[in-house]
């Protein structure tokens, strides 16, 4: 009866999304040509700055609202000498507003997403996480998911 329940959840919160136009895109990580990722091994890349940017709309449903706010715990609670220091920025970014064209653009964003962008010596590297979006009914197994992705990208891991 209990996994029944879960699959209602997960259904109904799908059709919301679905019909409110909320979407993670989960079936698309997008990048184009000049965002690829380098085929460098692991640990060869010594990474200069990360951005972690949630990208919304202005009308957010309550995954999209969880997926930003969970990943600013995370930043401030494992992360707070790196945002200090400028090696990472992070940023709630409503693509809807004319401000935040070129950045959306920039990472391709079309959608409520959370988008690493790494830069360097290479150049700049963006990713969209779709896995995020998966791990929104546990903040803490969230959080522990979204903090090791950060210390893999800031090791120079980018697998």
């Amino acid at each position: 009866m209990a996994e029944m329940k879960y699959i209602f959840f997960f259904l109904s919160v799908f059709l919301l999304l679905s019909l409110t136009g909320c979407s993670s895109n989960a079936s698309e990580n997008i990048t184009d040509n000049k965002t690829q990722q380098s085929p460098l091994a692991k640990n060869e890349i010594t990474i200069d700055k990360l951005e972690v940017y949630h990208f919304h709309g202005t009308n957010q449903c309550y995954s999209c609202k969880t997926v930003g706010a969970y990943a600013e715990d995370t930043i401030n609670t494992y992360f707070a000498d790196e945002l200090k220091t400028g090696k990472i920025v992070f940023d709630h970014i409503n693509t809807e507003l004319p401000e935040n064209k070129e950045l959306a653009i920039k990472y391709g964003a079309t959608s409520a997403s959370l988008w690493l962008g790494s830069y360097d010596k290479t150049g700049f590297h963006a990713e969209q996480n779709t896995n995020v979006w998966y791990k929104i009914s546990n903040k803490q197994d969230y959080m522990n998911y979204l903090k090791d992705l950060i210390q893999k990208r800031l090791a120079g891991d980018m697998s």
